[in-house]
C-alpha cells in the first residue's frame, strides 16, 4: 500500500497505533453487518462510525501529503470518495473500503518491523564475551568493553571477539559468516582476523584494532539498515494513477454540480447528486481490489512452487530486472569442497586417499570430510592413524604402520620433502584451476597430492542459461579468490564476476550497478551478503540460506534452485500482464458508467453493480496466475 516506509516499530503488531485502529473499524463494520439484519434503520450510523474511525489515518496523510505539494494523492481521493458515499447514503461501500486499505498498509508495516529485528540479530555470530590476557592471566570481560590494543586469547572451536590482527599462534579460521569463503584460511601471526570467525584448531593471541561498536558485524549491520532506509519503495501505478486521475474528477465532479443548475437551470439538488455519485463511481475502489487480486494470484501461484515474495511491489519489479549479481559460495555452488583430483607420487590413487584419511580422521575440517566423503564413495579402507596432531594453520601429522606422515598445503612441505619441477608444475595448473592443493608427504618422501574444490550446484549453469534466454546478465560476486571465482565463472558458461569482495564491497557493486541506471537483483544465502541484499532493486535469498538472508531479502526461493530465479521473473512478466488487462477492464467499465450518470442514463445502483462486475471479471482473470508453471 501507499504507506511502504510503515513501520510497526519494536512493539507487537497487535499493540500498534495502525493496528488497534484497523481493529476498531473491522469491528464496527461486522456490527454493521449484524445490525442491519435486525434494526436496518440504525445500521448507516454505525457504518459512518466506522468510515470516520478507518479514514482518520488516510486523511491524515492526505492533508500531509498536501503540505507537501501532493494535494491530488489517492489518500485524498479516498477521503473525498469516502466523504461523498456518506452524503449519497452509500455509508456501507464507504466503510468496507477504507477498512481493506487499512489492512493492506498493516501487513506492510509487519513486515518492515520484522525485517529490522531480523538484522539486529545479526549481533548474535560475535561472542559476548572476550579472554583478555593481562600477563600469564586470563580475564573474561564482557566484549563491549574491549578497547583498541588490548590482546585477547581466542581457543579453538571459539569465535573471534573482535576485529584484530594475529600477533601469537596460527591456525586455520572459517570466515564464511563474514566472506562466504567455502575453505577456512590458514592465518599466522601478522594476519588480520575478523569478529564473528571461527578459529581452528590453534590457539590465537590477537591484538583488537576495533571496538564493538565498530567491528565488522557492527559494519554489516549499519549497512544493511542504511541501505533499506535509502531503497525507496517501488511506486504503485495507483500512485501515479492518481496524480492525474485524482483532479480530473474532482473537477468533472465540480462542474457536474455547478454548471448545470447555472447555466442550463437544472436543479441543484439533482446535479449536486449526480456529482455526488460520480465522485463514489470514480473512486478507484475496483483498482483498490482488482489490482491485488493479481497480486495475491501471484504471490500464491509463486508460493505454491517455493517462490516467497514479499509483497506486491516485488513482484512488480522483478519482471524489470536487468542484471541479477550471484553470490558464489552456497549459492551457485554445493557450499562445501570435494575432492576433484588425487595424484599419486609415491603410491597409487587409493593409497594416497586412504593414507590421507586416516590423518583426517576425527577432524571437523571442511577438506577433511571432504577426503573421507571421497574415500568412502570410492569404497576407500581407511587405515588407523597413531598419534594424529594438527599443526596450527600449517596441516595433520601422525603415523601409519610405522610411515611418518604429512598433510598439508603445498609451501608447507618445504623442510620436510623435495618437490620435483614437474610435480610443482602439478601443483600450479591445479591452483590455477581455483582448487586447493594438499600434499601429502610419507617418510621425507612426496606421496601423493590431492585438490579439493566448491563445485558449482548441478542446476547453477541451467539457471543462468535461462537468464540469458530473457535477456538478463548474470554477474557472480564472491569474497572467494580471484583463480575460485574464475574457474567457476568459466564452468558456469563464462559468466563475468568480482572476486575478493568484503560485505562493503558487494554493497559498492551493486551501487554502481544502479546509479548507472541499471535494475539489479542481488541473490545470497549468508550473512556476508545482507547489504548487498538489502540494496539491490530486489534482494533474493536462497532458502537453505541464514535466518538473516532470509529476513533482509525481498524474496526467497525455497528449494534453494538457482533456476527459480528465472522463474520468479517470469511469474512477475505474467502478473504485471494480467494486472494491465485487469486496469483497461477496471477503468473501461468505470468510464462507460461514469458517463452514463452523469447524463442521466443509469442511477448510482447500476453502476455500482457494474463496478463491482468488473471486480468479478478481473478477480477471475487474475485467478489464472495460479495455473503457473503447470
Amino acid at each position: 500500500m501507499h504507506a511502504a516506509g510503515a513501520s510497526l516499530g519494536d512493539v507487537s503488531w497487535w499493540e500498534a497505533g495502525k493496528a488497534r485502529i484497523t481493529a476498531a473499524a473491522g469491528m464496527l463494520v461486522a456490527a454493521a453487518y449484524g445490525l442491519s439484519l435486525v434494526m436496518p434503520d440504525r445500521a448507516s450510523w454505525v457504518f459512518i462510525a466506522a468510515t470516520a474511525i478507518a479514514a482518520f489515518p488516510i486523511a491524515r496523510r492526505a492533508v500531509a501529503a498536501a503540505f507537501a505539494g501532493s494535494p491530488f494523492s489517492i489518500e485524498m481521493l479516498m477521503v473525498i470518495a469516502a466523504a461523498g458515499a456518506v452524503v449519497i447514503g452509500a455509508a456501507e461501500e464507504a466503510a468496507v473500503v477504507v477498512f481493506l486499505f487499512l489492512i493492506g498498509e498493516l501487513l506492510e508495516g509487519y513486515a518492515a518491523g520484522r525485517a529490522r529485528a531480523s538484522i539486529r540479530a545479526l549481533a548474535d555470530i560475535v561472542p559476548r564475551t572476550a579472554l583478555v590476557e593481562e600477563g600469564d592471566a586470563v580475564r573474561e570481560i564482557d566484549m563491549t568493553m574491549l578497547v583498541v590494543g588490548q590482546r585477547i586469547r581466542v581457543r579453538p572451536g571459539d569465535r573471534v571477539a573482535a576485529d584484530g590482527r594475529i600477533v601469537v599462534g596460527s591456525s586455520s579460521i572459517d570466515e564464511a559468516p563474514i566472506t562466504g569463503e567455502s575453505v577456512p584460511k590458514p592465518k599466522s601471526e601478522g594476519d588480520a582476523v575478523f569478529a564473528g570467525s571461527i578459529n581452528g584448531d590453534g590457539v590465537l593471541s590477537v591484538i583488537v584494532e576495533k571496538t564493538a561498536a565498530d567491528n565488522t558485524i557492527a559494519r554489516i549491520i549499519r549497512l544493511v539498515e542504511e541501505a533499506q532506509e535509502a531503497k525507496a519503495p517501488t511506486e504503485r501505478f495507483i500512485d501515479r494513477f492518481s496524480a492525474w486521475y485524482t483532479p480530473a474528477v474532482v473537477a468533472v465532479a465540480l462542474l457536474v454540480a455547478v454548471v448545470p443548475p447555472l447555466v442550463l437551470g437544472g436543479l441543484w439538488v439533482e446535479w449536486i447528486y449526480r456529482a455526488l455519485a460520480l465522485l463514489l463511481i470514480a473512486c478507484p475502489c475496483a483498482l483498490v481490489i482488482s489490482t491485488p487480486a493479481a497480486i495475491a494470484a501471484g504471490l500464491s501461484a509463486g508460493a505454491r512452487r517455493g517462490l516467497l515474495l514479499k509483497g506486491g511491489s516485488v513482484l512488480e519489479s522483478a519482471g524489470k530486472l536487468q542484471v541479477v549479481a550471484f553470490d558464489k559460495t552456497g549459492t551457485l555452488t554445493e557450499g562445501k569442497p570435494t575432492v576433484t583430483d588425487v595424484v599419486g607420487v609415491a603410491g597409487d590413487e587409493k593409497e594416497v586417499l586412504a593414507l590421507a584419511a586416516a590423518l583426517e580422521a576425527g577432524s571437523s575440517h571442511p577438506i577433511a570430510h571432504a577426503i573421507l566423503a571421497r574415500a568412502e564413495a570410492d569404497s576407500v579402507a581407511v587405515p588407523a592413524a597413531e598419534g594424529s596432531r594438527a599443526i596450527g594453520g600449517q596441516g595433520v601429522e601422525g603415523k601409519v604402520s610405522g610411515r611418518a606422515l604429512f598433510l598439508g598445503a603445498p609451501r608447507f612441505v618445504s623442510g620436510r620433502a623435495t618437490v620435483a619441477p614437474d610435480l610443482a608444475g602439478r601443483i600450479g595448473e591445479l591452483e590455477e584451476d581455483g582448487k586447493t592443493v594438499a600434499v601429502l608427504v610419507a617418510d621425507g618422501q612426496i606421496f601423493g597430492v590431492l585438490a579439493v574444490r566448491d563445485e558449482p550446484r548441478a542446476d547453477a549453469r541451467d539457471g543462468l542459461t535461462r537468464l540469458k534466454a530473457l535477456g538478463i546478465e548474470s554477474l557472480i560476486l564472491t569474497g572467494d579468490n580471484r583463480r575460485t571465482a574464475a574457474a567457476v565463472a568459466e564452468r558456469l558458461g563464462g559468466v563475468d564476476y568480482r572476486a575478493e569482495l568484503m560485505p562493503e564491497d558487494k554493497l559498492r557493486v551493486i551501487g554502481e550497478l544502479r546509479r548507472a541506471g541499471r535494475s539489479v537483483a542481488q541473490v545470497g544465502d549468508g550473512i556476508n551478503d545482507a547489504p548487498a541484499l538489502a540494496a539491490a532493486d530486489i534482494g533474493i535469498a536462497m532458502g537453505s540460506g541464514a535466518d538473516v538472508a532470509l529476513e533482509t531479502a525481498d524474496a526467497a526461493i525455497l528449494n534453494s534452485n538457482v533456476a527459480d530465479v528465472a522463474r520468479l521473473i517470469v511469474l512477475s512478466r505474467q502478473t504485471m500482464a494480467v494486472i494491465h488487462q485487469n486496469i483497461v477492464v477496471a477503468l473501461g467499465l468505470k468510464g462507460v458508467f461514469m458517463i452514463t450518470t452523469v447524463i442521466g442514463l443509469t442511477g448510482l445502483w447500476p453502476a455500482i453493480l457494474a463496478d463491482t462486475g468488473a471486480t468479478v471479471l478481473v478477480t477471475l482473470n487474475a485467478l489464472r496466475l495460479l495455473r503457473h508453471g503447470r
